[in-house]
């Protein structure tokens, strides 16, 4: 096997983000569909040149929808006037559900396009960045491909399907449960559509490869890093289409921040007909600086082309080492770098569903960057390119998975699917600095030695893939080892102490402490621990709580994570503790906390609009940032006199003042402010102010208190 088959590409979609800000030359295919777009709704945006032949445009636009299953959809006179117009990205399951009520059904998506005649040379591709869960597409009625997995980006070649001028695209878009498709369970909803965008790629005959799992065909890998200069190789898959050989000039340039050239390597190649031939540029960059983390995320790119002028690719470049050590934890760049922070769902919003755009995944990311985070869990599957962007940008170290959960099968089909699913995920985010580790599968419940080897199986698939990262399972329900805890190169655990009923009695310090004495040469970290909590439920203290009940208290929520983290903090060992979770998000079989249909793990709301005081207390320890809040702030009516105003904060001492009058001036123990006061009748206000320090930090909160009247018996006679 080639070296460029065993290293894996960057993510499908990076191609045509190289090219935002420029201007594309109107040559090929897609001159005639820039210049008339606008009669069909096209809406592709103005023109963008730039110095490569590769054309990207997106199809955004002119979709009509329907959410049941038509015969006929796909041919090209199809009468589809009366089907809804909609704009993607789109999600048929647009909010959270009762259970049972969302739909999981095949549907249809269908849009015209303009397209000249092809130029003698050129190529055509259309890209779904993901499509959930399977998809079918048509071009003028002809079948042109199939896709099976909701997550991933794929792309058909549709030249020899195109016609000179109005083609009409169909795509039939199906999310019914299946026994093949991963993931076949787990304890969210399964959004479908076409819920990330969609767009034609027009290129040279001879290109960067499109095909490799729909990745970019360009890879960089560094080694031999040190103060002086890094070792640089960069794999380049290059296509040939035409019918007869060919020679091809690769060149590679390394870009830093400000836009230098700091670094370059080129080759020519012979590529017989119809054929992909990969090749290895090597190069040096001096003095590099490294991509650190939070502590310095710094990002190079390099930029690949074909020839002069031809296709042109950009990836991104972080040059950093780590290592995961069973005594010290996670070590980037030599030195400790614990990651901390939570696991962040496939990224959904409230009527939406799952068709976010960028600027809400970046404010996802911008909100746990603010708590002091330094590293994510994407669960449970692939999640969208620009998360991956985010976390390079911002330093946050990644352990993204594909969608095995809950559940496997032993059976050929399935096996293909996830191996197909791993290697879609290696292959498109292969180039982002920031994915540390590839995720095979969260708590399969069986204990059946059939999910030992479905896992082995994906463990080959990705050291075949990728050798230069470890791979992780995220272990849940039998003992800590267990022969499926132990296929991948280090381990995550479940760990729900003090919330479900069947882990209580025990605690995160026992049990770290037990299973780091069980296996003291393997790495184990905290993939999800956490409890539900309410911004309606307030109580205060919370007493018991019922995990399935309608009533879960915020306080209660609070005081579990002050009580884990304490209980974590101090194991350097753990490599990663990743909360349970980063936003309520929708989970269609629940009917617990205050409604039905959401999961209410979060640290921040479903909406995105209210962190709660669990938020607060993680950024208390984990930010550089000065920061002070007052807790139960929610629970506004109280009805007794004696309270306690608790607080967290980073910033040193502070003082208390209740209804405009000082009580006192105390310190942060452990990095919690506490005053007992008694409220006036009414209304009162509680005002915390830093006592010294700059910024000057205050935070105000306005509490009621109501007596109430005395119960009087009433006696029958």
């Amino acid at each position: 096997m080639t070296n460029s088959q065993t290293i894996a590409a960057a993510p499908g979609a990076a191609a045509h983000r190289s090219y935002e800000g420029k201007t594309m030359r109107l040559t090929g295919f897609l001159t005639y569909f820039l210049l008339l777009a606008a009669c069909l709704a096209a809406g592709p945006g103005p023109a963008r040149a730039a110095s490569s032949s590769r054309q990207v445009m997106a199809l955004t636009d002119g979709w009509r929808f329907i959410k049941e299953d038509i015969a006929g959809a796909e041919k090209a006179d199809f009468d589809d006037s009366e089907w809804t117009k909609v704009t993607l990205p789109h999600s048929f399951n647009g909010s959270e559900s009762d259970e049972g009520s969302y739909y999981r059904g095949p549907t249809w998506y269908r849009r015209a396009i303009l397209i000249s005649a092809a130029k003698p040379g050129r190529r055509l591709a259309i890209q779904f960045d993901a499509a959930a869960t399977a998809a079918d597409v048509f071009l003028n009625g002809k079948k042109v491909g199939r896709h099976e997995g909701g997550h991933a980006a794929f792309r058909f070649d549709i030249t020899d399907a195109i016609v000179p001028g109005r083609n009409l695209l169909a795509v039939r878009v199906n999310n019914s449960p299946t026994k093949v498709i991963t993931p076949l369970g787990g304890d969210f909803t399964i959004f479908g559509g076409l819920y990330r965008p969609v767009s034609l790629i027009e290129t040279d005959a001879v290109h960067i490869d499109l095909y490799n799992h729909a990745g970019p065909g360009v890879y960089a890998r560094a080694s031999e890093i040190g103060p002086a200069n890094a070792k640089l190789a960069i794999d380049v898959r290059v296509a040939n289409d035409l019918a007869k050989a060919t020679r091809a000039n690769v060149l590679s340039r390394v870009i830093d921040s400000s836009g230098r050239e700091v670094a370059r390597a080129s080759r020519s190649l012979a590529i017989p007909p119809r054929t992909v031939r990969s090749v290895t540029l090597q190069t040096r960059v001096a003095s590099p600086r490294l991509w650190d983390g939070v502590r310095d995320p710094y990002l190079y790119r390099v930029v690949t082309q074909i020839g002069d002028g031809g296709d042109e690719v950009t990836v991104p470049l972080g040059i950093r080492t780590f290592r995961v050590d069973p005594q010290q934890g996670f070590i980037l760049n030599g030195k400790s770098y614990p990651l901390r922070g939570a696991n962040l769902h496939h990224p959904s919003r409230p009527g939406i569903g799952n068709a976010v755009s960028n600027d809400q995944i970046a404010e996802d990311f911008a909100i746990l960057r603010e708590m002091g985070s330094t590293g994510l869990r994407l669960a449970h599957f692939q999640h969208p390119t620009k998360s991956y962007e985010e976390a390079d940008r911002l330093g946050l170290g990644l352990w993204t998975e594909i969608g095995i959960n809950s559940e496997v099968q032993d059976t050929a089909e399935f096996r293909a699917n996830a191996a197909q699913q791993l290697r879609e995920l290696i292959a498109q985010t292969f180039n982002h600095p920031s994915i540390m580790m590839w995720g095979i599968g969260n708590e399969v419940y069986s204990e059946d030695p059939l999910v030992t080897r479905v896992l082995q199986s994906l463990q080959a698939v990705a050291k075949e893939a990728d050798p230069s990262r470890p791979t992780v399972y995220a272990h849940c329900c039998q003992a800590d080892d267990h022969p499926k805890a132990m296929v991948s190169d280090i381990i995550g655990f479940n760990r729900y102490f003090g919330w479900y009923p069947d882990k209580q009695g025990r605690t995160m310090d026992s049990w770290a402490k037990a299973t780091h004495q069980l296996l003291p040469n393997r790495s184990i970290g905290v993939s999800e621990y956490g409890a539900g909590g309410s911004i309606i439920h307030q109580a205060d203290p919370p007493g018991p709580v019922v995990t399935t009940a309608p009533w879960h208290p915020e306080q209660y929520q609070t005081e579990y994570h002050e009580r884990n983290w304490r209980e974590l903090r101090d194991k350097p060992y753990i490599f990663a503790n990743f909360i349970w979770v980063a936003f309520d998000f929708a989970s269609a079989g629940r009917h617990e906390g205050d409604r039905r249909g959401i999961n209410d793990k979060g640290l921040v709301t479903y909406d995105r609009k209210t962190p709660k005081d669990s938020y607060y207390w993680y950024q208390a320890n984990w930010s550089d940032k000065p920061m002070l809040h007052i807790t139960s702030r929610r629970f506004i009516q109280r009805p007794q006199a004696d309270v306690e105003v608790k607080a967290y904060s980073n910033a040193g001492p502070a003082t208390l003042l209740l209804n405009g009058e000082p009580v006192s001036t105390i310190a942060p123990q452990e990095r919690i402010l506490r005053w007992n006061i008694r409220l006036r009748p009414g209304p009162n206000r509680i005002e915390v102010r830093s006592a010294s320090g700059t910024p000057a930090l205050s935070d105000v909160v306005y509490w009621s208190y109501a007596q109430l009247p005395s119960m009087v018996s009433i006696e029958k006679h």
